[in-house]
């Protein structure tokens, strides 16, 4: 048996879901977040971590210190019917959990983890938790659970949900998952022994539907009537000189952004920024009943917390685990049994059971302030996250820290700090070496910088980043090549001014995605009974079938027209009600 070093810190790592860049205060947003900021203001902020540019790989390379595609999430949950794409966590990798388990840690989850393979979410028979293809956090490492196996639901009644091993369903109207992740976190760490522990706190919150309690969301009611346009300013001034280089532009914004002028919607509009607003200052609201619980059980001093996004803010709707709009996944009524309103449907209060709504491309273009693009994409707007690190016993200064990092040096920073081990094997499978660097020396002080080139790939998105050149490619589309330590909003594209720097982050990235076997997409899988997630064919796309895979993606972010009363928006693309 492994004895307890008094001195072995605890780790509480929160994660939340589809959350911009700058979306909390101590990035620049005019949103509360008092218990963020209070972490971020009293410990360090990385201003260039980098996540996986959507909720699964990021999870996947989190958890593991891997690539996604290493672990074995190289796009979603579906299984494309190859190792490196078939949807769950691959035996051939470990869990921060698992590494810290060994070491003597109690290791706690609560939230979403969507690393777990993939059913129909609406038929829980055909789960099989704990099977092959199927593994739950107590497979992989993690002495208690609650929370859910799947990605987006209704926040009132969320599908896939799990306590330890076992399915649960909501009985009570006062439910919300985002409370509830939070309270349940608090019941681990009063149920804890005196071992060190490691907490994983992953919330939904904000990601869509809009659902929030009513008082939260009338707080922020007229506070964004201003429009997007000018709210994006604010925060970019906000911003500048805090986490952003002042000499970074604030890009222009997306093209398929309405002038706020014409839009005629415009109490709606306000109401749905305030409801994402108030999922956000709920989340933070949780937050701060962890905090008060380490503090009142005298752990507060001796726990690492970190906090991130999986990635950047979100402009899809109903596109969770596909790329086809599917409201029916999402049908599950509240307790109360009243039916969904599926939709972005103008002049329908946003926040409660009975509504799904997203906040739509045009607030995801302010949450990802100064950057362009995404969540999907791999521009900065897709990858950037706010990231916090708070520490009581070893930082004892406010910093910030702009070296460049990435998911997957989370977990070998964490093992590193709490003195765990990355094996070679485990449960008698072959481990991936790590992928990751641990960047622990800047937690005291010290100068780190990521000997490997830092890459990513989602999508047929692809870039590579090496020192402060980073090359990046918008699927099916061309090369770009931007300095970021000059231009991190990648508005001079230097790709026919510095070829010999382009060509070898090519090469880099090629060797890169040899090794981690990211293949080319979109992928193709010959197993018919292995279910197609992605298609450039009229049927799942719903466009003339000769069209090329980049008019697919023009359509999907350029064509999307304002909603009135006689449509709804579902991820940037127009249906009938």
């Amino acid at each position: 048996m492994i004895e307890k070093s008094l001195n072995k810190p605890n780790v509480i790592f929160i994660l939340a879901d589809d959350l911009g860049y700058s979306d909390i205060g101590c990035f620049g947003s005019e949103i509360d977040t008092p218990n963020l900021d209070s972490l971020g203001n009293n410990g360090i902020l990385m201003t260039q971590m980098y996540n996986s540019a959507r909720c699964c790989p990021s999870r996947a390379s989190l958890l593991s210190g891997l690539t996604p595609h290493q672990a074995g999430v190289g796009h979603m949950v579906e299984n494309l019917g190859t190792h490196n794409y078939q949807g769950y966590l691959s035996d051939n990798c470990v869990t921060i959990a698992e590494c810290l388990k060994d070491s003597g840690y109690q290791t706690f989850m609560s939230g979403k983890w969507h690393v777990g393979g993939h059913e129909d979410i609406q038929d829980l028979s055909k789960w099989r938790p704990g099977e092959k293809g199927f593994p739950t956090p107590k497979q992989r490492g993690f002495d208690k659970f609650f929370g859910t196996l799947t990605g987006a639901g209704n926040f009132y009644n969320p599908p896939t949900l799990m306590l330890e091993d076992k399915f649960i369903q909501v009985e009570s109207t006062d439910f919300h998952y985002t409370d509830e992740i939070s309270n349940h976190a608090v019941r681990m760490l009063n149920e804890k022994n005196s071992d060190p522990f490691f907490m994983y706190v992953a919330f939904t919150a904000p990601h869509w539907p809009l659902h929030a309690w009513e008082e939260d969301i009338s707080k922020y009611e007229g506070k964004y009537r201003k429009g997007w346009s000018q709210t994006r300013m604010d925060r970019y001034e906000e911003m500048r000189g805090k986490v952003l280089d002042p000499k970074w532009k604030l890009t222009k914004e997306d093209p398929a952004t309405p002038d706020w002028d014409e839009i005629k919607n415009k109490d709606w509009e306000d109401l749905r920024m305030a409801t994402y607003s108030a999922q956000i200052e709920q989340m933070d609201r949780g937050i701060g009943k962890i905090i008060d619980k380490l503090k009142s059980i005298g752990e507060f001093e001796n726990t690492v917390i970190m906090f991130a996004a999986d990635n950047g803010g979100c402009a899809e709707f109903l596109a969770e685990d596909t790329n086809q709009p599917n409201p029916n996944q999402f049908n599950n009524p509240g307790p109360d049994g009243k039916k969904v309103n599926f939709g972005n449907i103008p002049n329908l209060r946003p926040g409660p059971a009975d509504t799904f709504m997203s906040y739509d491309l045009p607030w995801a273009n302010l949450s990802n302030t100064p950057f362009r693009l995404f969540k999907r994409w791999v521009h900065e707007g897709g990858i950037s996250t706010p990231f916090v690190i708070h520490w009581p016993d070893k930082i004892l200064s406010h910093n910030v820290v702009n070296e460049p990092v990435q998911f997957a040096d989370i977990s070998p920073t964490i093992l590193d700090i709490c003195g765990s081990a990355y094996p070679n094997t485990y449960n008698g499978n072959e481990i991936i070496p790590v992928e990751g660097e641990s960047f622990a020396n800047l937690l005291k002080g010290q100068k780190f910088s990521k000997d490997k080139p830092l890459c990513w790939e989602h999508e047929g998105n692809r870039a590579v980043r090496v020192g402060d050149w980073k090359l990046v490619s918008e699927f099916p589309g061309p090369w770009e090549l931007y300095n970021i330590a000059e231009d991190r909003s990648e508005t001079n594209n230097l790709i026919n001014k510095e070829k010999e720097i382009a060509s070898d982050l090519e090469k880099k990235y090629g060797e890169w995605a040899k090794r981690c076997g990211v293949l080319d997409w979109p992928i193709r899988v010959d197993d018919e009974s292995t279910r197609k997630i992605y298609s450039m064919n009229k049927n799942e796309v719903g466009l003339d079938p000769n069209i090329t895979p980049l008019e697919i993606e023009e359509e999907r972010r350029y064509k999307r027209k304002p909603p009135n009363e006689d449509n709804i928006t579902v991820r940037g693309m127009r249906y009938s009600k």
